[in-house]
Parts: C-alpha cells; structure tokens; sequence
C-alpha cells in the first residue's frame, strides 16, 4: 500500500518553522517512525535545553551545520553531509543550535524504541560526513546514513539514505516484505509507478510483499529514503516524550 502525504508547516523550538511529516492531526506516526521534520533554522534560531525520552534521533545536515550540547557532557558541532545521533532512553537534556550562517538545513528523524528498551541509559553519536559513505551509480548518487555497515549504531534496524538523482535517470529501491518505507522529496520531481511527488511531499509505503521500486526523475531530483521494521506496539507520543 503506497500512501501520497504532504508535510506541513509547524513551529518548534524559538522561531524554528518545520515541514513536517508527522505526527500532525490524522497523522500520528510510520511505526517505527514517530517524527519526520524537514528543517531550515537560521542564526538566532534553534532549539534551547529540552528533556527527551523513549526514543532514538537523527539529525542529518543537509546544508551548514549544527552544535548539539547535552547532560551527559557531550558538546559537538557536524556540517553539511554529517549527522548527530542521540539515544534519549530513560531521559536526556539536550540543546541543538545553528552555526553562524543564514541557512542551516536539515532532516530530523525520531525511531521509537521497543518497550523492552524504554529505560536504558541515554548515549550519544556523532558521524562525519566523511565516514558516512557516498556510492555513486548512472544518474546520480547517494550517502547511506544508516544500514547495516553504516557507523551509526541504533536499536531499531534501519536503512537510511540520502539521494540525488538526474533528470529521466531511475533507481531501483528493494524493499523487504513487512517493512514501513518513507520516500521524501527535497527538491525536483519524481515518478513512482502511479505516483508522483514533489519538493515536500512524501509516499509512505507498507510493503505487504517483497518489491522493487522503481523511482524515476522527471526532473533533477534530490531525495531521503528510510526503511524499518515495525514493532507493532502502542506509541504514546506526547511532546518530545515517546512511552
């Protein structure tokens, strides 16, 4: 089932406008996702100390950079190409503020954790965008932020990409029987059997076979690309808590 969504404007933080995916009104979360915001923050921006538990979070830089300071006394700063990986666990404190440049762009992306998992320790990660591999291929590319190999270590297993694909050039995206997928559009136009999505735009996809996607560009395109396992358990997300 293939399901055609538009992100919507939100405000988070101080003075930080999102396009979000979820949760919004209708639309609660992609079990085992529980957050999907397209940011754009600049100096003077950001997201001062707030407490976060139950979940795992990326933020992957698309553009400039970002500093993350926590409780636990961790204090860095990833560029364009670099994420910043945080495990809230049982509870965590943490600021995320821009660098000092007018665009600061980026992906944030919440995994819940399994109920088994609600109360570990909180940790932290920080990847460069050097250690982050780019594969290139006919008519374009992509940076694979996390998979099975990927530096990035998580809980929840999942594949997690970052495209840029040429105009009529195609990709073909295997997905496993069972798993949630999110394809989202950054900027360009692109074609997926019936559907097609723009800048914003997003298709959520429940695999209930085994398939092949197929993704063209009809124009140049750049793209994000996540897939995981559900857990099939509640989700009870109530501002930057997931029990």
């Amino acid at each position: 089932m293939i399901i055609k969504i538009n992100a919507q404007e939100a405000l988070e933080g101080e003075g930080v406008v999102v396009n979000r995916l979820f949760p919004i009104s209708g639309r609660m979360n992609c079990d085992p996702f529980v957050l999907w915001d397209n940011f754009n923050i600049a100096t003077g921006q950001g997201f001062p100390d707030h407490p976060h538990r139950g979940f795992e979070a990326i933020t992957y830089m698309l553009e400039g950079g970002m500093r993350h300071q926590d409780n636990l006394g961790n204090n860095s700063f990833v560029s364009t190409g670099g994420a910043q990986v945080f495990c809230a666990g049982k509870g965590i404190v943490h600021s995320e503020m821009p660098a000092e440049k007018e665009l600061n762009a980026g992906i944030q992306l919440w995994i819940n954790l399994p109920k088994r998992l609600k109360n570990i320790d909180p940790s932290y990660q920080e990847v460069l965008a050097k250690d982050l591999a780019v594969t290139t291929f006919q008519g374009g590319s992509y940076r694979t932020i996390v998979n099975t190999e990927s530096k990035i270590t998580l809980h929840t297993a999942i594949n997690y990409q970052h495209f840029n694909l040429l105009k009529d050039h195609h990709y073909q995206l295997p997905l496993d029987q069972g798993l949630q997928a999110i394809i989202y559009v950054l900027s360009g136009s692109l074609l997926l059997g019936e559907h097609t999505i723009e800048a914003t735009q997003a298709l959520l996809i429940d695999a209930e076979t085994q398939q092949d996607l197929l993704i063209k560009a009809t124009t140049d395109s750049e793209f994000m690309f996540c897939s995981g396992l559900p857990h099939k358990e509640p989700i009870y997300q109530h501002g930057p808590y997931v029990d």
